[in-house]
């Protein structure tokens, strides 16, 4: 009686709990749809950006394009400018440089240098054209 009986197995399988689904497929379920709602909203985002992005270059591209005209106008009239500054400086020195004196006198004055001879062209054709008309 005190004696160890051997243990038999049991007829009847134990039985098996129903199969609860668990709740981690669920929640992963759930997640996927968190990650495309964030995936969703993100996109959203950037298109917002880039839309004004892309608005404010159209506002300033025109703008940029005129101040790179005015850019071009402003170094046409510089180099203009440059090459009128060369020949006031060239036009200046002319006139402070003492050897020079002379003959810019003659320029500005009319008056030749007594060594010199005044030498004046006539047209020959309008010559006899006058004698013509003078005689009776």
């Amino acid at each position: 009686m005190n004696a160890f009986q051997p243990s038999t197995p049991p007829l009847q399988p134990e039985k098996q709990r129903p199969s609860v689904p668990r709740p981690k497929k669920h929640l992963r379920q759930r997640s996927y749809q968190i990650m495309a709602l964030e995936t969703t909203a993100k996109i959203t985002v950037n298109l917002v950006i880039l839309t004004a992005a892309v608005s404010a270059l159209v506002q300033l591209l025109p703008y940029h394009w005129l101040q790179q005209d005015k850019l071009r106008e402003i170094r046409t009239e510089v180099k203009l400018m440059e090459g009128r500054v060369s020949n006031l400086r060239a036009e200046f020195s002319r006139n402070f440089d003492p050897r020079q004196a002379k003959s810019i006198r003659q320029e500005q004055s009319y008056r030749f240098d007594p060594s010199q001879r005044q030498v004046v062209l006539i047209n020959p054709d309008r010559k006899d054209a006058e004698r013509s008309n003078s005689t009776p």
